[in-house]
């Protein structure tokens, strides 16, 4: 990320920041079953439709999970001596479900006590939806109602969580509303009984249709066998982010922004910069802006205050390592150890969510023969890994982590990976691959830095340069497909899941090379989420509505530009 008004930038060494659109997950909206009103519904007395709902038999029976991913604990629980824990991961949600017999244009309330992080409850097949972003530790209920087709004789319930979010709990699962057929309770281990109105051919407890979330298909040009890791299905309304820099700790001619006026578009605020004391220390220190070079600066109480504002709206404040001047090498595990404690202590006095790694230059190199990205052995990567794993287990999994890396450290791994098995090449080339694929699981959201760039190939095999929406599908189509590294279809970058991906892009012409116009931002847009109005490059991983959004450098950029950027974004997914 640049500090001033970028001049040409060399290829391999976009320096400008870019803001990632990235979000949290949002809030599910609630939809009727199609075709009844809700005058329809019978008013009869109301009995229980699920069948082993609070988990007391002590299996799953007759519920099922995608991936395998359920289980009955006997803590943390509601009520009773048992519940469901289901562990999300970075491709599938966790979802449990239960087909239920039901009448035609009838009313029903779904209720379930939970406890995690963006745990959902709903109806499938177009039904309505609740969630919880967190429970805080404890359990939640969570209830809503929904009303049947004229037709319809079943439903299926479920819960699920979200990507990457890991275990969640349900227990006290309740479907409520007249003429239930009260089964007789289950013993642990005997047969479930089948609901008598069960259509004929659907086997009772199996949810109809593709889970939510459950990745389908294998994308075109990835080896068999490659996971997906990109679900299909449409994400909640309100789900896509916006992230941005703010220019905390130093002044340039897009003026300083107050952390309290910083504009409620913004999703992700990232603080620019942390910078280390030297190269090698891995001491990282964080600097506001002076008096002298920012007038209009905030004391620190006001900082300090805005920031658990901006936290209490929802919002993600982190602080970003590196940019254009803070070169960052963790040589030894000493320096491993330092960049921890100085990160920890940066987290700790200004109440952040987390870090935003954007290392750039020669921060981050892989030493020759360090050919394997799935195993790397070069210690400023090693080191790296090491120090992020540690961050993320201290303060659990509510901590974001994201990544802002120029393409010369992603996409280009694609043709070249290091020195090259015969020495020679850049040993930059692709270096950021070890990391985001050992952090992949712990990753809120990578923003690949698609500015100031120099050409590189899409899976295509043509070269994309700078300038429209092609190359930014192509860019980013990289990581939802995923690709052979340095051409080795032995040696796969698995795709990442779009809800962890965000495009960057420069927020004004002064902000970085590379600047597309709303026009081609939308059109990008419109080819990766929907297959449409696509350029040259048709992406291969297929539509990806999920795609978390945008990110740019930098809010403060933006802001200058009278908000050209936000703006459009609100415009294209907040409409």
């Amino acid at each position: 990320m640049r500090r001033t008004t970028p001049a040409p930038a060399p290829v391999r060494r976009k320096q400008s920041r870019t803001l990632l659109a990235a979000g949290t997950a949002s809030a599910v909206a609630a939809a009727t079953l199609v075709g009844v009103t809700l005058g329809l519904a019978p008013a009869a007395s109301a009995g229980e439709f699920l069948v082993n709902g609070g988990f007391e038999s002590g299996s799953l029976g007759p519920w099922s999970c995608t991936g395998n991913s359920g289980s009955v604990v006997t803590s943390p629980v509601h009520g009773g001596g048992y519940a469901l824990a289901a562990a999300a991961t970075a491709g599938d949600t966790a979802q449990c479900g239960q087909t239920v017999a039901v009448a035609p244009s009838t009313t029903y309330t779904l209720s379930a006590y939970v406890n995690g992080s963006y745990v959902y409850l709903g109806v499938d097949g177009g039904g309505p939806s609740t969630w919880t972003p967190g429970t805080g530790g404890g359990y939640q209920k969570l209830s809503l109602s929904f009303t049947t087709g004229a037709t319809q004789t079943s439903a299926t319930v479920y819960t699920h969580g979200w990507y990457g979010q890991g275990t969640y709990y349900a227990d006290d699962v309740s479907l409520d509303g007249p003429g239930a057929p009260s089964p007789t309770p289950t013993p642990t281990g005997s047969p479930t009984p089948t609901p008598t109105a069960t259509p004929t051919g659907t086997p009772t407890g199996t949810p109809t249709g593709t889970p939510t979330g459950t990745p389908t298909g294998t994308p075109t040009g990835t080896p068999t066998g490659t996971p997906t890791g990109t679900p299909t299905t449409p994400p909640p309304p309100g789900s896509h982010a916006l992230v941005g820099y703010l220019h905390a700790s130093f002044a340039n001619g897009a003026g300083y922004t107050r952390m309290a006026d910083v504009p409620n578009s913004w999703d992700f605020i990232d603080l620019s910069f942390g910078e280390p004391t030297s190269v090698t220390s891995g001491d990282i220190r964080f600097n506001r802006c002076s008096v002298t070079d920012c007038p209009t600066v905030e004391s620190d109480a006001d900082f300090k205050a805005a920031i658990a504002a901006k936290r209490a709206q929802g919002k993600k404040v982190l602080i970003s390592i590196g940019g254009q001047n803070g070169q960052v090498q963790l040589t030894t595990t000493a320096a491993r150890d330092t960049f921890v404690s100085s990160v920890s202590a940066i987290i700790d006095k200004w109440g952040l969510d987390g870090l935003d790694i954007d290392f750039e230059g020669h921060s981050l190199s892989l030493n020759t023969g360090d050919n394997d990205f799935k195993n790397p052995t070069s210690p400023v990567i090693v080191n790296l890994i090491s120090a992020l794993k540690t961050l993320k287990a201290k303060y659990g999994p509510g901590f974001v982590l994201t990544m802002a890396p120029e393409t010369f450290f992603v996409q280009l791994g694609y043709q070249y990976y290091g020195s090259g098995p015969w020495g020679g090449q850049d040993p930059r080339a692709g270096a950021y691959l070890p990391v985001i694929y050992a952090l992949r699981d712990d990753l809120t959201l990578l923003h690949v830095q698609d500015y100031n760039s120099g050409s590189i190939m899409g899976l295509d095999n043509q070269y994309h340069s700078m300038g429209g929406a092609d190359f930014h599908v192509a860019m980013t189509d990289l990581l939802l497909n995923g690709f052979p590294v340095a051409g080795n279809t032995n040696n796969v970058f698995p795709p990442l899941p779009a809800s962890k991906v965000a495009i960057g892009m420069p927020a004004t012409t002064n902000a970085g090379n590379g600047y597309v116009a709303p026009a081609e931002v939308n059109k990008a847009l419109d080819c990766l989420t929907k297959l449409a109005n696509c350029g040259s490059y048709v992406p291969r991983a297929g539509a990806q509505p999920n795609l978390r959004g945008l990110m740019t450098w930098s809010v403060n950029w933006d802001q200058f530009g009278g908000r050209e950027f936000s703006k459009n974004f609100d415009g294209y997914f907040r409409r």
